[in-house]
């Protein structure tokens, strides 16, 4: 299967993180999102990211300027129609992946692969409302998607070897490496990265340690880069809940209980770095400790 032109679906954190590999690689990318404020602060931020490759001798000036000029956006889901390779990279809600599934499907050629950049929701089940689950892969990109190396591939229950294969190429192309993974609940990497930041949670809810000492612990004691308090304010901590509810609804097991203190700040809408709060207050000219 030839693979040019990727559409990206979502120009967020990871939306715009994968448009940006994808052109750098040499594909022509279509990225879309219903906010069009989204996609013109995605295409500042690509920018940016790749003038930061630029300075740090990753890329050459003319690799940056060639990788800009083949990423086109636009705010109608259905210019993706043309697309050879479709990769959704929306919210992590079921709902709203079956909703953009459901416009964007009767748009597209009959041999496009369809993908999720889910970080927990069955394959199997996302492939199931659409014309071709055949045709239909994991494709879980990690953040920040221009520096981690990694991708997992995840089959559903009909995913075909074709399919497989030329995604695994696409894989190799933007000089990432894949680790397969079978469909269920979060995967690989969050199956056992999200009940951790979960635990640390619940460390800070107990009072065993305050969110500098947990993060500090875990940093120096283990040789982690990121405390996890500190990754689930980078990730998101409306994703990180999303994730501990889709394993305690799918695996049916109290350990992956989310911790109430974790629903309670999202609850107030402090999610992280993205909203300016969430275990840290990043608000003014260093991160300080909400707790």
């Amino acid at each position: 299967m030839n693979i040019e032109r990727v559409g990206v679906i979502g120009a967020g954190q990871m939306g715009n993180g994968i448009a940006h590999v994808c052109a750098l690689a040499g594909y022509d990318v279509v990225l879309t999102d219903v906010d069009a404020e989204a996609l013109d602060r995605a295409a500042d931020q690509i920018g940016k990211n790749l003038d930061r490759q630029v300075a740090r001798e990753k890329i050459s000036q003319e690799e940056r300027d060639s990788a800009v000029a083949r990423i086109a956006t636009t705010g109608t889901l259905t210019d993706l129609g043309q697309c050879d390779l479709v990769i959704e990279a929306a919210t992590e809600r079921e709902a709203v992946k079956d909703a953009i599934f459901k416009e964007l499907v009767p748009a597209l050629k009959p041999e496009t692969i369809l993908t999720s950049n889910t970080s927990s929701i069955s394959i199997t089940r996302l492939a199931s409302k659409t014309d071709r689950p055949e045709k239909f892969l994991g494709f879980h990109f990690m953040n920040p998607v221009p520096v981690m190396s990694l991708v997992e591939l995840i089959r559903g229950i009909a995913t075909d070897e074709e399919t497989f294969d030329a995604c695994m190429a696409v894989v190799e192309r933007l000089g990432k490496t894949a680790a397969t993974a079978e469909d269920f609940p979060a995967f690989i990497v969050n199956r056992i990265l999200m009940p951790m930041i979960n635990e640390a949670v619940y460390v800070l809810y107990e009072g065993v340690g305050n969110v500098k000492s947990i993060d500090k612990a875990m940093r120096l004691g283990t040789n982690h880069p990121m405390g996890p308090l500190e990754l689930a304010d980078f990730i998101g901590l409306d994703t990180c809940l999303a994730i501990m509810n889709v394993l305690h609804d799918g695996l049916a097991d109290t350990k992956y209980r989310p911790c109430p203190l974790l629903t309670k700040y999202v609850e107030a809408g402090w999610l992280g770095r993205k909203t300016g709060r969430g275990f840290y207050d990043y608000r003014g000219d260093e991160p300080v400790p909400t707790r």
